[in-house]
């Protein structure tokens, strides 16, 4: 459905999976990796939020790498530079505010290491106010996240189980300092799920319902606040 494209960066270029809505135009969304990089099921997403009517663009943070084994894609996530992927990000949004197919505003959803950068996002470029993260799992110290930012911005929360549902420190972390700052933070537990449960090229951890239900919900979150 989509294409690769190069996209402005705070002075350089950054790449990303590009997928246009049938329609035209729409709303944008910018799609974050998990921990594996930009690989197949992070483009089949971008295309699914292409089909619900978004302009959508998954960066390639990794700039060109990626992998399918655990212990190189730690290696890749813990040698992220947060200040790359700031501007990484960021240019993804004013790129996307500015193509004509979009019609709305710009929102973020990631899952895994994504998913905590999709929330981090909101902090970093003013041009996204929604912000979605599955199951996020990086620790706030390395972003240093400007929770401040978050002032008239919305953001969802989709927790697992196994990583401790909406009880785990770091959520309760994110969703106080969301709220503190004027933000709003919807949080959804998901019971007897895994951590990656969306992820259905991972039989093992795939949950249908769970899936079905945190898509639905983001899909109405962004399609109301963009």
């Amino acid at each position: 459905m989509g294409e690769m494209v190069d996209y402005p960066s705070n002075g350089g270029t950054s790449e990303g999976y590009l997928a246009l809505p049938k329609s035209g135009s729409g709303p944008a969304v910018i799609v974050i990796q998990e921990w594996w990089g930009l690989v197949p099921h992070i483009i089949s997403l971008a295309d699914r939020f292409a089909e619900a009517g978004f302009v959508a663009l998954a960066p390639d943070l990794y700039h060109g790498a990626h992998t399918t084994e655990p212990d190189e894609a730690g290696k890749l996530m813990m040698g992220l530079a947060m200040d790359q992927a700031a501007k990484d990000i960021a240019g993804a949004a004013s790129y996307l505010a500015g193509r004509p197919e979009t019609t709305g505003g710009v929102g973020a959803v990631g899952f895994c290491m994504g998913g905590s950068l999709a929330l981090w996002s909101a902090t970093v470029s003013d041009e996204i106010t929604a912000a979605v993260g599955f199951y996020p799992a990086l620790p706030w110290e390395r972003m240093a996240p400007q929770w401040s930012n978050y002032q008239g911005k919305t953001a969802m929360i989709h927790c697992s189980e196994e990583d401790g549902t909406s009880a785990a420190p770091g959520i309760k972390t994110a969703r106080a300092a969301i709220e503190a700052a004027g933000g709003t933070c919807i949080v959804h537990d998901y019971p007897g799920t895994h951590h990656a449960f969306v992820n259905d090229d991972r039989p093992e951890v795939y949950n249908a319902s769970a899936a079905a239900s945190a898509w639905a919900r983001t899909v109405e979150l962004l399609r109301t606040t963009l």
